[in-house]
């Protein structure tokens, strides 16, 4: 049986031992917090998942890495080198960093070439991408590798050809989401009508084809061509931009409409994981745990 030693045990973590689990690898946890062990017991009670706050002793013998530790590069730097000094030379080094570059974790690190970026959306454990970064020193065989892992997990695993702050998925939800804030704050809609909007019109749409595959169709036999000579030659207005003083007001009216704290978090969480189950396979991606291939 592989072995996976993750590392870091917040939502990301835990989301992945889920994951791994589900796909017949032997997981370890490794995470410093005096909780640990009531956490694992608590999250993942029905898995075969060992715990340790000794990073060292949980990454020797594995197979493969996945760190989801904090966004602090001194943290990553401390980490990476434990990793490297306790792994095989054949071992990956993946990280799930949503923000920061693999040539920044694998500075000065001498298992520089075993180090990627393994970006999830979260919730891993459903969310089929992962998008595959490389560093400048990252060698193609921990490029193939990492994407073969994620593969075997059922994931749908995205090469980026280079190393980008924010990489493509998150560059693109800034730009979304920047957006929205400014509608709001220009009170053009509120925060429950513009995610109903997003859902009833982008989100399905872009769920089952991408924004180019989308401007094919928009402009029917003539293509993308037709469209971006007819309808892209009108959509002439400027977008406008969030005022960052006014950022305290978006952040008011999200509470106001969802709320905040555990029982409104995990009644959201339940809400997004229940629909998102119930539309992965018929969009063609595998029911999680199951380790197919995305079709």
């Amino acid at each position: 049986m592989a072995v996976v030693t993750i590392v870091g045990a917040g939502v990301i973590g835990i989301s992945w031992a889920r994951l791994f689990s589900a796909a017949d690898w032997e997981v370890r946890i490794s995470d410093p917090r005096p909780d640990l062990p009531e956490l694992v017991a608590r999250e993942l009670a029905d898995r075969p998942v060992t715990a340790t706050d000794d990073l060292a002793a949980a990454a020797r013998d594995a197979d493969f890495v996945q760190e989801c530790g904090p966004e602090r590069i001194e943290i990553k730097e401390q980490m990476f080198a434990t990793l490297a000094g306790n792994t095989r030379e054949d071992v990956v080094l993946a990280s799930s960093s949503s923000s920061l570059l693999p040539s920044a974790i694998a500075r000065g690190n001498p298992a520089a070439a075993r180090i990627v970026i393994g970006h999830p959306f979260n919730p891993p454990e459903l969310m089929p991408l992962v998008e595959v970064v490389p560093g400048p020193r990252t060698s193609a065989r921990a490029v193939d590798r990492a994407s073969e892992v994620y593969q075997g997990l059922g994931k749908l695993p995205i090469r980026l050809k280079k190393e980008i702050p924010g990489f493509v998925g998150n560059r693109l939800q800034k730009v979304f989401n920047d957006q929205a804030a400014y509608l709001v704050q220009q009170g053009v809609i509120d925060i429950r009508d513009l995610d109903d909007l997003v859902r009833a019109s982008l989100g399905l749409r872009w769920a089952t084809v991408g924004p180019f595959q989308s401007g094919v169709l928009g402009g029917g036999p003539g293509g993308m061509r037709r469209l971006a000579a007819h309808i892209g030659s009108q959509m002439t207005f400027e977008t406008g931009a969030p005022d960052p003083a006014r950022t305290g007001e978006v952040l008011d009216a999200v509470e106001q409409a969802y709320g905040t704290g555990e029982s409104a978090y995990e009644h959201l969480a339940a809400l997004r994981d229940g629909r998102t189950r119930a539309v992965l396979e018929p969009l063609g991606w595998p029911t999680p745990g199951t380790g197919d291939a995305p079709r």
